[in-house]
């Protein structure tokens, strides 16, 4: 199926409200406060299609709709092909760039430190030439309310495990790679996304900055601030 115009602007709409609120969304929200100019009935019904086309879905019966993998797969798809923005805090970057730039220890720890607290996920760096691997933010994604079910703890856990064991051998190319729920390479990762880049550093070689958490994400957010980091550190 084919969504309409509308149909699509309803899907970003859902997409970022679920994002800012993990609340499933129900249609007076969405007339209320994003002025379809359709009645909340109308939205009902466009909404219904696009659950049977598998865009969204109902957790509960009574419940509001949230995004499905294909759901957030449009909605990224549709990021991309708008083009993707820098990110607003490119500065607090060259900052990193031009202290820490002569200790390599350092300089990575800091642009993984900055990376997950900017996005709020976890954020980790991969050095090829080291074979070292650096990982912040646990305690902050952990916060989230998708993490108040202990399995997903565990499964988040052994993503990461499985992630960093398998760095090396990744076959990424330059460019982002997003992966949400099932289109993820590991086992037990279906509720979370993977933002990943590759990109070469003149002294360090060569290098994978990677976003992981839920799969609602701010991949907005998250999606121009990987690729910012990229452009700047292989323009060094």
């Amino acid at each position: 199926m084919k969504i309409t115009e509308r149909q699509t602007g309803l899907l970003e709409r859902i997409v970022q409200e679920y994002i800012g609120s993990a609340k499933p969304i129900g249609s007076q929200l969405v007339e209320t406060k994003h002025h379809f100019g359709i009645c909340p009935a109308t939205i009902r019904i466009e909404m219904q299609k696009l659950t049977e086309a598998g865009y969204l879905r109902q957790p509960h019966t009574s419940a509001g709709r949230v995004p499905t993998d294909k759901g957030y797969r449009f909605f990224v798809n549709n990021l991309l092909e708008k083009g993707i923005n820098d990110f607003e805090n490119i500065p607090e970057i060259q900052k990193i760039v031009e202290r820490e730039r002569e200790d390599t220890v350092k300089f990575i720890w800091r642009l993984a430190k900055f990376l997950s607290d900017a996005s709020s996920e976890l954020a980790t760096v991969y050095l090829f030439e080291k074979d070292c691997f650096w990982r912040e933010g646990w305690e902050e994604v952990l916060l989230k309310p998708e993490f108040n079910e202990k399995n997903l703890v565990v499964n988040f856990t052994n993503l990461l495990e499985n992630f960093e064991e398998k760095a090396a051998n990744l076959k990424l190319i330059p460019g982002i790679r997003i992966y949400i729920g099932r289109e993820n390479p590991f086992p037990k990762a279906r509720e979370f996304s993977i933002i990943s880049s590759k990109c070469c550093l003149p002294e360090e070689g060569e290098a994978i900055f990677t976003l992981l958490g839920p799969k609602r994400m701010d991949y907005d957010k998250n999606i121009s601030l990987i690729n910012s980091l990229t452009k700047l550190l292989e323009g060094l």
